[in-house]
């Protein structure tokens, strides 16, 4: 890359840093530090919700799908914006309503209020391990983005560079710095696709009538996937927005529902059809590149040699003029640390509050308690760095990530608000069961009937056994409601 291209790539990761340093005197308490004072409005938060949920992770992923099955890779954020209005609808108006809504700070606190504190302990510990996962998805994007951009970067001096910047500032800062930090890099993101990467990127690989001597008909068609990946990424994606602890904290961090509620329509939008398109597209013209042979240049002349999530970095690289590369990578880092910085801060918060404080109680003192959860924030940070050197694919140490997740949270929550017949009992072992079969579909490689995702699976054993173990071991005695009457 160019000098000039450098220095406007340093000076953006300088004021994202200078962002963390700024809210590190803000923030007084563990209010401020894990749900933003409670009083943020819906602009804010609807962008870091969008930001936090496509982020790099999708936005370098739907670069990949972009890149080996066309248009109809946009469906995978169509469960997106319906994942964020059905929680819209029924999640957020029952979690308003908790009597204890203003005391929350992380999602498995929820089970502590319906359950009890051994099935909110497993809760935090299944999301703490999540998100960690997650985090290092981010990062991975973050690297091989990098990696592709500056000449001689290798894809793990890539990974310890980006790591450490995203873990840095969202150590100092909190949520607060997250979620500004967000709208920011949101901002940045969009104008970046819509006046830079699409135009530019479609005028150099010779527009319609190159795209369509390149590829297939069947890449420009919504048609071209299979039944079971929309299965799959159904059961996937749609489940996390009532399980997701990134997405909590910013419910608990609105000041009101309405609040709430139109931040979640706001991101829903801007999902799909928005971002979903933009993404594909933009990995649809890479492959163009790579079928024209405007890689070669990098080493890869033909496509058996290329990594699909790459493509999208080269092609950005190979077309873009002196200083709108810096602006274009900056767009795209940002949409890999909005997404790191919240996951991150999700984990921390798991690992405090639903974690160590059941063992070693530091929420009493508020000063030591933002301490320590900057300390964790760090640590945690170096573990998911770490993480990420040993995996090799965005999207799929994402939904990984995301599977283990839903597996084991999703029928638990859901009986939890709408069902009054569930029992502790019965969500305690939903958790470990259908958490402990997806993981171990996934770990053994088994080849499951139909194509179907482990993910599947591990919610019907999850489902089959909160029914009935509901039904078997009810609650013993009758719980104090946990609504406002």
């Amino acid at each position: 890359m160019h000098w000039i291209d450098i220095s406007v790539f340093v000076i953006y990761m300088c004021t994202m840093l200078g962002i963390g340093f700024f809210f590190l005197h803000k923030n007084k308490n563990a209010d401020d530090y894990y749900v933003g004072g409670r009083n943020m409005g819906s602009l804010h938060i609807g962008l870091s919700v969008v930001a936090t949920d496509v982020g790099g992770g999708f936005s370098i992923g739907l670069g990949g799908l972009g890149f080996v099955m066309g248009l109809a890779g946009s469906w995978m954020l169509f469960t997106g914006l319906i994942g964020a209005w059905l929680s819209a609808v029924f999640l957020i108006p029952r979690i308003t309503k908790m009597k204890s809504f203003k005391e929350l700070y992380t999602f498995p606190q929820i089970f502590e209020k319906f359950y009890n504190g051994k099935v909110a302990l497993i809760a935090g510990i299944i999301s703490a391990i999540g998100y960690i996962g997650f985090t290092s998805s981010q990062v991975l994007a973050g690297a091989k983005l990098a990696s592709a951009s500056f000449v001689d970067l290798n894809l793990n001096t890539a990974l310890y560079i980006m790591g450490a910047i995203v873990v840095i500032y969202t150590f100092l800062g909190g949520i607060k710095a997250v979620i500004y930090t967000d709208t920011v890099q949101w901002i940045i993101l969009m104008v970046g696709l819509i006046f830079i990467g699409i135009p530019l990127s479609y005028n150099a690989i010779g527009g319609y009538g190159a795209i369509s001597a390149a590829l297939p008909d069947d890449y420009m068609s919504l048609g071209n996937v299979s039944w079971q990946t929309l299965v799959n990424w159904t059961v996937t994606i749609i489940p996390i927005w009532f399980v997701g602890m990134t997405l909590y904290q910013r419910i608990f961090a609105c000041r009101s529902e309405k609040e709430a509620k139109r931040a979640w329509f706001i991101a829903g939008i801007f999902e799909y059809p928005i971002m979903a398109f933009m993404g594909v597209m933009l990995g649809l013209f890479s492959r163009v590149a790579a079928e024209d042979g405007m890689f070669a240049y990098l080493g890869f002349a033909t496509i058996a040699e290329m990594d699909s999530e790459m493509g999208l970095p080269m092609l950005l690289r190979t077309i873009l003029p002196v200083g709108l590369m810096g602006l274009m990578m900056s767009a795209y880092f940002s949409a890999i640390m909005s997404t790191a910085d919240s996951c991150l801060m999700a984990a921390s918060g798991n690992v405090i509050t639903d974690i160590l404080d059941r063992f070693f109680p530091v929420t009493e003192n508020h000063k030591r308690f933002l301490r320590i959860s900057q300390f964790t924030t760090l640590l945690l940070g170096g573990f998911a760095i770490m993480l990420a050197t040993s995996m090799q694919n965005v999207l799929e140490l994402m939904l990984y990530s995301y599977a283990f997740m839903v597996s084991g949270l999703f029928v638990p929550i859901i009986g939890a608000l709408f069902w009054k017949r569930s029992s502790s009992i019965a969500a305690f072992w939903a958790m470990l069961l259908g958490g402990g079969t997806t993981i171990t579909l996934i770990a053994a490689s088994f080849d499951l009937p139909l194509d179907l995702d482990a993910n599947i699976f591990g919610i019907s054993v999850s489902a089959i056994t909160f029914f009935l173990f509901s039904y078997i071991f009810p609650n013993k005695e009758e719980r104090e409601s946990v609504y406002n009457d």
